[in-house]
């Protein structure tokens, strides 16, 4: 499909230096700074080795978590993750744009791999603005002057709006790296090519991302049917007059999710028949699963959906020629209560639909399960490809769009 962006294909990057943006975010131990998973910088790893083996000064720029919170820390161990990965050296640098990272970049010679400190260390990459707003923030002055190309690899953050992001591309040349070209092919493909049946199952604990997706595919009628599962089934059992019991309840307003029961209650009536929602649930009594109908569900919580609810959705699933999925089932890492993630999984990979699973959890979950190999897209971004999702536009999409228009490369 002919995509509205360059991509690395456009660019002659002999002896060129080119800044990638990447997202390699990873599980860290906060108590030794070891990386837990390098799932994400093996993703990235292709894209940074293709420029730099066509001859380019490659520098890469990244974060890690944000602050306040116990795995923000330094990029020294993702330099030597990524340099066990390609097996070559990769040099790193704790600095972002002064005098001592412009000057390491200077040096670079052709193939030279170039990791910059942690972006997050500036505070202006917290803030959300326009891209010609992030243009002119010190970070993107201070580096562009000696950046010949952007690459933009960075699809798990391309919905949000912060400098690393979106301002190197009002400024240079720019263009996606391999994972951002992949995600975007493979979701907007399936998004305008969606055969019918086409069901979207949406679970986990991110309510207003979910009915926010819920609301836009049945009003554009992509979707026959939503499954709706963990937190986000609760808010319309809760809405449908389903008395889900004082602990459920208050989990529900404590995370601030109360306004999307009358929200609930309205998509219910507009989409008669189209939403699905659980027949019995698992909850939590003692450590241990038990079942309960929908109609008789105790002060416990509620912890996965139930054998009845799996097996009525599996038909739905088994008959859909397209599948989107996003968000576990329930708490699927305790004992007992991965069965509704798992059989749901297991029913999308054995399917003979096109499947597609939003990232976080629910990619995890197939990957720690041994089924993504039946899944026909695993996206490396839920946050970015739940938007898409959802009809929202992607700012880093947006920006590298507009440099196409304009012609500038």
């Amino acid at each position: 499909m002919s995509l509205p962006f360059y991509t690395i294909d456009d660019f002659n990057l002999e002896d060129k230096t080119v800044l990638v943006r990447v997202d390699i975010n990873s599980p860290v131990d906060p108590s030794t700074g070891s990386i837990l998973d390098d799932t994400r910088i093996k993703l990235h790893a292709e894209t940074i080795d293709e420029i730099s083996k066509k001859g380019a000064k490659t520098v890469v720029l990244a974060h890690q978590s944000r602050p306040g919170k116990k795995d923000f820390t330094t990029l020294q161990q993702h330099a030597k993750a990524l340099s066990n990965i390609l097996n070559r050296h990769v040099d790193y640098i704790d600095d972002i744009f002064g005098t001592a990272a412009r000057e390491e970049i200077k040096r670079l010679k052709k193939g030279d791999i170039l990791l910059l400190e942690n972006v997050r260390f500036y505070s202006e990459e917290i803030l959300k603005r326009d891209p010609h707003q992030q243009a002119e923030t010190h970070m993107v002055r201070k580096l562009y002057p000696i950046i010949d190309i952007f690459i933009n690899d960075a699809f798990a953050a391309a919905h949000r709006s912060q400098p690393s992001l979106v301002g190197f591309a009002v400024k240079l040349p720019s263009g996606a790296g391999r994972i951002m070209e992949k995600e975007l092919k493979s979701l907007y493909g399936a998004v305008d090519n969606a055969e019918k049946p086409c069901v979207y199952v949406l679970g986990g604990v991110k309510v207003d991302d979910s009915i926010m997706v819920l609301e836009n595919v049945l009003r554009n009628g992509s979707a026959d049917y939503v499954l709706t599962t963990g937190l986000v089934a609760n808010i319309f059992l809760w809405a449908s007059g389903i008395n889900l019991g004082k602990y459920n309840e208050d989990f529900i307003i404590n995370k601030g999710y109360i306004d999307f029961v009358e929200k609930g209650k309205q998509l219910l009536e507009e989409f008669d028949g189209q939403i699905k929602m659980p027949d019995d649930v698992a909850v939590c009594v003692d450590n241990a699963r038990v079942e309960y109908c929908t109609r008789n569900i105790p002060n416990k919580p509620i912890y996965d959906i139930g054998t009845n609810t799996i097996t009525e959705y599996a038909k739905f699933i088994r008959d859909a020629k397209t599948i989107f999925a996003n968000g576990p089932a329930g708490v699927f890492e305790q004992e007992g209560f991965s069965i509704g993630t798992e059989d749901i999984l297991n029913t999308i990979a054995s399917s003979n639909g096109y499947s597609i699973i939003g990232g976080g959890h629910l990619a995890a979950a197939a990957n720690q399960m041994g089924l993504s190999s039946g899944i026909t897209h695993i996206s490396s971004g839920g946050g970015a490809s739940i938007n898409l999702l959802a009809g929202e536009k992607l700012p880093v999409v947006e920006i590298l769009t507009e440099v196409k228009m304009k012609g500038r490369k």
